[in-house]
């Protein structure tokens, strides 16, 4: 069964760095989609970044220049690097990916990632 386990999240003050790990497993990493999302309480879970199969990236426009997504497709992980973070920041964070063989989407379990101000 395909999972995906994410890891790094935690408790920072603003202005702080995190990096999130994304492992994913039985799946077809090289040829999937990546991406990180997020959801706050009361809210919607939103795109904050995702890169494709040929490495092009797409970003939150509240994340760009602040936060960097990156994937090694030799160890079936995806990151996120996350810098100068803010409390509006704080959010659940969750993996995903968009596999086309065969034609899936997954979810991870979701990591907190905390600012405090």
């Amino acid at each position: 069964q395909a999972e995906l386990v994410e890891s790094g999240g935690g408790l920072v003050h603003a202005g702080g760095s995190l990096r999130l790990s994304c492992a994913a497993s039985r799946i077809a990493f090289s040829l999937s989609t990546m991406g990180w999302y997020r959801q706050a309480p009361g809210k919607q879970r939103d795109l904050v970044a995702q890169i494709n199969t040929g490495g092009t990236l797409t970003y939150a426009d509240s994340v760009k220049g602040r936060f960097t997504i990156s994937r090694d497709n030799a160890k079936n992980t995806v990151y996120l690097q996350m810098s100068s973070l803010k409390p509006e920041d704080t959010a659940v964070y969750y993996c995903h990916a968009d596999c086309i063989l065969p034609k899936r989407q997954y979810w991870g379990q979701g990591t907190q990632v905390t600012v405090s101000s």
